[in-house]
């Protein structure tokens, strides 16, 4: 099948591609790549100081929230030290837990999601950090913002809390809770974001973290002088306020996500409730089926390794592919 053909529903990108202000932020700098990046990052640093109302000096710029995740746990893990996250959870906070030689600490997921009661007694004498994904990803689950303070609230000061808020831009307005204004109250509290997703920007990899000044400086002093390049630093800079783009893509992902969990529903399939842009589902026979869509062109994602064997997890799409999947899906189970 040629490329032009395949469906590609597997990494939770935006179907709607690049906002247009960063397109035109990249085009804008082509002239001048010859020289290095802003090592500190100071254009992009201040639009989100304006964006948020928040200060400079509490935030980390990284190579996708990956890099800032790994910068929290390099500057605050070491051999002997802990670190909990709960079962299903986002690949890279045992990968970046093992990598420091820290011991990971998984918390039995409950319903899919976080179980935060049983995560605060896993915390022990030697936690430095407790990884937090709200909207968590591959599962799609939520915590609702006043459990999520009170959690934070309740961890000693000494334990830093990761809130990892990369699906965050598509809550609807019900469930949304402002995290920022929790970083006056809680000193111990690192709230991580990117670009990669509803602002279209994945290829270009750039994400940051928010924190107290204190915490920041520590991240700060084990990363990477030029993590962050400098099409990368213009092009979010300008994302961070392009308002059109960032309600199309959130409106898209909301009539996609009704249109696949109707599809989902209607061939009888489960599906875990998502708050993010991808759905999580069952089905037997789970890599059969995935092979089955690959071989339609259809691409998802299987999560055997999140330990969910009998789940695939499907990208929200263009309405067009949305339509793609289910059918090729339809397929898939009929054959």
């Amino acid at each position: 099948m040629a490329e032009s053909g395949i469906v590609k529903l597997a990494s939770n990108e935006n179907p709607l591609g690049v906002s247009p202000r960063a397109g035109q932020a990249m085009r804008a700098l082509l002239d001048g790549l010859a020289r290095y990046p802003d090592g500190n990052g100071f254009e992009l640093k201040q639009a989100l100081s304006g964006h948020f109302g928040i200060a400079m000096d509490g935030i980390v710029l990284g190579n996708g929230s990956n890099d800032v995740l790994e910068l929290a746990a390099r500057a605050f893990l070491a051999p002997g030290l802990s670190a909990v996250y709960s079962q299903h959870a986002f690949a890279v906070y045992p990968l970046a837990v093992q990598a420091i030689g820290a011991q990971g600490i998984a918390v039995p997921a409950k319903n899919f999601g976080h179980d935060l009661d049983a995560m605060a007694r896993a915390i022990r004498a030697d936690t430095r950090i407790v990884f937090i994904a709200n909207p968590n990803n591959p599962t799609g689950t939520f915590v609702p913002g006043a459990a999520l303070e009170s959690f934070i609230g309740g961890v000693s000061r000494d334990v830093l809390v990761v809130l990892d808020e990369a699906y965050t831009e598509y809550l609807r307005p019900e469930h949304r809770y402002d995290s920022m204004a929790w970083l006056k109250k809680f000193s111990n509290l690192v709230i991580t974001r990117t670009f990669s997703k509803v602002y279209g920007l994945a290829g270009l990899r750039v994400g940051y973290a928010v924190s107290s000044p204190g915490v920041a400086d520590l991240m700060n002093r084990v990363r990477q002088p030029f993590n962050v390049n400098s099409l990368s630093l213009a092009a979010a800079a300008a994302a961070i306020d392009d308002e059109k783009f960032i309600r199309d893509s959130y409106e898209l992902n909301c009539r996609g996500m009704d249109q696949i969990v109707a599809g989902l529903t209607q061939q009888g399939l489960e599906h875990i409730p998502s708050y993010g842009n991808f759905v999580t589902f069952k089905v037997e026979r789970a890599a059969e089926i995935f092979q089955k869509l690959l071989r339609a062109g259809v691409i998802v994602r299987p999560i055997a390794a999140y330990g969910m064997p009998d789940h695939l997890r499907v990208s929200i799409g263009l309405e067009s592919e949305n339509v793609r999947f289910l059918d090729a899906l339809r397929q898939a189970l009929a054959a």
